[in-house]
């Protein structure tokens, strides 16, 4: 399923592309996801957590909806980062 069928709005998802081209910020990212658990992606305020430290180091600014969308998406993903599958499927996803 796609990001956009959770009313995510592409522009979003091409500007933290973008940014996340930035070495410091990528691996900023990295550090703040290392360890992260498929539990910890299905628990409401760990990942509501992680979107708001997410968009803080992006410098993205997201209204409660937009938040929510990522969340109701993120949940929705049952994403399990230790399975390479999921990961291809995520990276596919958003290539």
């Amino acid at each position: 399923m796609s990001y956009q069928q959770y009313g995510i709005d592409p522009a979003l998802i091409e500007r933290v592309k973008f940014k996340l081209r930035n070495p410091e910020i990528k691996e900023r990212i990295k550090m703040l996801l290392q360890g992260v658990t498929k539990a910890d992606l299905q628990n409401r305020t760990k990942v509501t957590r992680l979107i708001g430290l997410a968009t803080g180091i992006l410098g993205e600014k997201l209204t409660g909806s937009q938040a929510n969308q990522m969340l109701e998406f993120i949940l929705a993903q049952k994403i399990d980062p230790s399975n390479t599958f999921h990961l291809i499927k995520l990276w596919s996803m958003f290539r």
